[in-house]
């Protein structure tokens, strides 16, 4: 596989993983039995995109138990605590929306041909994009629900939207081994979610887009104070017990 693709597939399987990892964390703890199984299923889901990306650029269990801070790739985005049930909602409306439109991107690119390593990618894809429309889809339906509920779920969700929002730039920015459109991809991603905002009556954050948005650089292996914990709590089991097998 060409060194492109394996960047992309690591930024991607990075993304996966780590929110795959938050998403997890809401076991034993979300608000009612329903949501407890449907985070637990998107979490797999995720999962099990980080499982294939991964392994396409090496060992996946060494690439997510081994590494430093420094080497992950993903976005800020997806690493960020889950908050009340409104960050995790956001957080996930946003970057569902931005894996469908993407995921959507590479599938009808591999429709096209292209190298061995470019046809694994977009293989993946297209599996992929239809998981993730599932995903969107949960996020929107509890966007609208705690936007246009009570008083109290209004105030929580936009909150959530205002926090998160500076972290969104980031999710546009190149990606080497992905020939996408960043513009068009940016553009419909805003065009989804403004729409979602409006129908849950939240204004969008920032009011009107006047400039770019300010980003992280987790990309370029910057990450945020709390992802730090968050990788120590993932890689303690393998790294206290190197070798082990079940």
């Amino acid at each position: 596989m060409t060194t492109t693709v394996n960047a992309a597939a690591l930024a991607l399987g990075d993304d996966a993983l780590v929110l795959s990892h938050r998403l997890g964390e809401w076991a034993g703890n979300a608000p009612v039995l329903e949501e407890e199984v449907a985070l637990a299923n998107i979490a797999l889901d995720l999962l099990g995109q980080a499982r294939v990306l991964l392994s396409l650029v090496g060992d996946e269990d060494e690439l997510a138990y081994l590494r430093e801070e420094r080497a992950f790739t993903n976005v800020q985005l997806v690493e960020q605590p889950n908050g009340d049930f409104a960050h995790t909602i956001a957080r996930q409306l946003f970057f569902s929306t931005y894996q469908r439109l993407m995921y959507g991107r590479l599938a009808a690119a591999g429709a096209e041909g292209g190298d061995e390593g470019g046809r694994q990618l977009t293989g993946l894809a297209a599996k992929a994009v239809k998981e993730v429309a599932y995903h969107q889809d949960h996020a929107e339906q509890w966007t609208v629900r705690l936007g246009d509920g009570t008083p109290e779920s209004h105030e929580r969700m936009q909150r959530a939207c205002d926090a998160l929002w500076r972290y969104t730039g980031e999710l546009f920015q190149p990606v080497e081994g992905l020939d996408l459109d960043r513009s068009e991809l940016e553009a419909d991603w805003l065009a989804s979610v403004t729409a979602v905002l409006e129908r849950a009556t939240l204004t969008v954050p920032g009011g009107p887009r006047t400039g770019a948005w300010s980003a992280g650089a987790g990309r370029q292996g910057l990450h945020t104070e709390s992802f730090g914990r968050m990788l120590a709590e993932m890689q303690h089991l393998h790294r206290s017990h190197p070798g082990a097998t079940w």
